[in-house]
């Protein structure tokens, strides 16, 4: 068992105007000032959008486990609170929008979602860069993050890149940089990039999205232990929401979620093209315990509990991860036809083979258009580009079992990790 010490990260200071606006914030009455009770959630959303219909009540109990978790558990100063605010009002609202565009159009529901490619793996494993290097075939259709968030009404081809909700969603994502200025060297946020699974699904309340924001535990083991077949569903209605007036030939998607829900997936999905991405595990622990600190210390003060994301960034839990996906692809519940392993390194040293690699896997050809997209997008995205994203990391208390599984989960479908 990996020892929380052992995974070193210390906050950054915040901006001296951001620790003005929480000190002032903590004289108030935040509860009051900034609510965030069941109730009045709901009908503010219910008022913003005009409609009263949520659909299906399956969304409820996480909706209250997460609203009663921020108020015991995540410590919110006034700025973190705002944010959470905004986050499940407009969460609230998709689900209200997305039942009302159903009923009104119920023909959306025909669309099929053929062959999606889905990247998945360990958080900070490369899966990002992978996205990105994917997302230059012209033939994938992309979920985009001002989309993601506001899928309704549906995106439509004529105004695809002049839509309105491109700038609004813009604002809001880019205010993470603005609250943790150090947020930009370790994830590009802007409105108009790729988006990952987890804000698609945010309307179901269950989601790594929505845990990703704050530390509440309670709502992080519910969700640990939810049925996920009503959130893969939800996620397929979104793309098809998506795809109905702006239509895509086979989506693209990623979330380092999946790893842990590849039968749910292949159940909803039963010819999606998996892509796991494999890295130094270690590294991929302490980086993750960088990016989601950040993430918590943008709306609360407290400190940051690596218990809490023990799934991703503590060593045991970490094993039985990578132990599941092996098990599952041992039993043929995840069939070698449906999945190929993307090592971190290839990608870096070669990524035009690494992905020629995954192509061939799959029976697709790498076009030569599509290749110089790939290599155009390398040349003016150089890593580091936003700047240098820095954690520590002790090696000298590194978990053998983890090494241990990884290694042999490579080399249990002919791939070779070097440690």
């Amino acid at each position: 068992m990996t020892n929380p010490d052992s995974l070193l990260w210390t906050p950054s200071p915040h901006p001296e105007w951001l620790n003005m606006m929480n000190r002032e914030g903590s004289y108030l009455n935040l509860a009051a000032v900034v609510p965030l009770d069941e109730d009045s959630l709901l009908v503010h959303a219910q008022r913003a959008t005009g409609l009263q219909d949520f659909g299906d009540d399956l969304w409820r109990e996480p909706f209250s486990v997460l609203v009663t978790s921020l108020e015991q558990e995540a410590q919110l100063t006034l700025m973190g609170r705002l944010m959470a605010r905004s986050d499940i009002i407009l969460w609230l609202s998709t689900r209200l929008q997305v039942t009302d565009t159903l009923k009104k159009n119920p023909v959306i529901l025909d669309e099929e979602i053929i062959a999606p490619t889905i990247i998945v793996g360990l958080p900070r494993s490369g899966t990002s860069i992978l996205f990105e290097l994917l997302s230059q075939d012209s033939d994938v259709g992309v979920p985009l993050m001002w989309e993601a968030l506001q899928p309704c009404p549906p995106p439509e081809s004529a105004t695809y890149t002049t839509d309105l909700r491109i700038e609004e969603a813009d604002k809001l994502f880019t205010q993470w940089n603005r609250v943790a200025p150090e947020f930009s060297s370790m994830h590009e946020i802007r409105g108009d990039i790729p988006a990952e699974c987890g804000l698609l699904t945010a309307g179901t309340f269950i989601s790594d999205h929505c845990a990703a924001l704050h530390q509440t535990h309670s709502y992080s083991a519910w969700c640990g232990s939810a049925d996920y077949l009503p959130v893969y569903q939800y996620h397929k209605t979104i793309l098809q929401i998506l795809q109905w007036k702006n239509p895509r030939e086979r989506w693209l998607l990623k979330s380092p979620e999946h790893q842990v829900h590849l039968d749910t997936l292949l159940e909803v999905y039963p010819d999606a093209r998996i892509v796991q991405t494999h890295r130094d595990p270690i590294k991929c622990m302490a980086s993750s315990t960088s990016l989601i600190g950040t993430l918590y210390h943008m709306r609360s003060d407290q400190p940051f509990n690596t218990q809490l994301f023990e799934n991703i960034i503590m060593g045991e839990a970490t094993a039985q991860r990578l132990e599941y996906v092996i098990e599952q692809r041992e039993r043929g519940v995840v069939p070698p036809e449906n999945i190929v392993d993307s090592r971190y390194q290839d990608l870096m040293d070669n990524p035009i083979d690494c992905i020629e690699k995954i192509y061939a896997h799959f029976g697709m050809a790498l076009a030569d258009p599509t290749r110089e997209r790939m290599l155009n997008y390398l040349r003016d995205n150089p890593r580091g580009k936003f700047g240098q994203h820095s954690y520590e990391v002790d090696e000298s208390k590194a978990m053998d079992r983890v090494f241990s599984v990884s290694y042999t989960h490579l080399r249990a479908h002919e791939t070779v990790l070097d440690l």
